[in-house]
């Protein structure tokens, strides 16, 4: 009976030390996928990153292309340009613009202010030649935008870089060098 007792005491205890190391290999497993699955995030969030700044550095390449394949990127298409550039030229002001932004509903809309920063004053004279010009690519570039566009620092300054562009298309003498806005209030 004695030796019945002691059989059994032993495979209990096989039985609880199969138990325990069944649980620790469990935890060890779990915390394994866990941190695997953080380490995942994690790069996925950096190569991230890293494709939307391969993207710029990809469309600056093409911009050199298009300008006959000098060292210089286009004008007036870079945040960066705006940064560096510290020294603020002459200022137009425009009249203020409130406009329906594209959206399913039709009922958003965007209050705008727009003064651009002129190269030199003789711009001046030809944005005021060219005035219902200059509103008519307002209107048709801020109408063409939804709310997702241009909620964003990012949206506005590639709402800014449109106009710029757009604005400099019909200019034959004079130059817009940046765009400020005012007063902007989406609604």
């Amino acid at each position: 009976m004695a030796e019945e007792q002691e059989e059994t005491q032993e495979q209990e205890n096989e039985t609880t030390q199969k138990k325990s190391s069944s649980l620790v290999l469990i935890i060890v497993i779990v915390v394994l996928i866990f941190t695997l699955v953080i380490g995942g995030i994690i790069v996925a969030l950096l190569l991230s990153g890293d494709d939307e700044m391969s993207q710029q550095g990809g469309s600056q390449q093409s911009q050199m292309m298009d300008d006959g394949g000098s060292d210089q990127p286009r004008r007036n298409n870079k945040a960066t340009k705006r940064v560096i550039d510290i020294e603020v030229g002459p200022m137009f002001p425009l009249d203020g613009f409130t406009i329906n932004l594209l959206s399913d509903s039709g009922r958003r809309y965007l209050k705008v202010t727009i003064n651009l920063e002129l190269k030199d004053e003789e711009t001046a004279a030809e944005l005021e030649a060219k005035s219902p010009v200059i509103r008519d690519i307002m209107i048709r570039v801020l109408t063409s935008k939804t709310l997702e566009e241009i909620a964003t620092a990012k949206g506005k300054d590639k709402l800014k870089d449109q106009l710029v562009n757009q604005i400099n298309l019909r200019l034959q003498d004079g130059e817009i060098k940046n765009v400020y806005f005012v007063e902007f209030v989406i609604q």
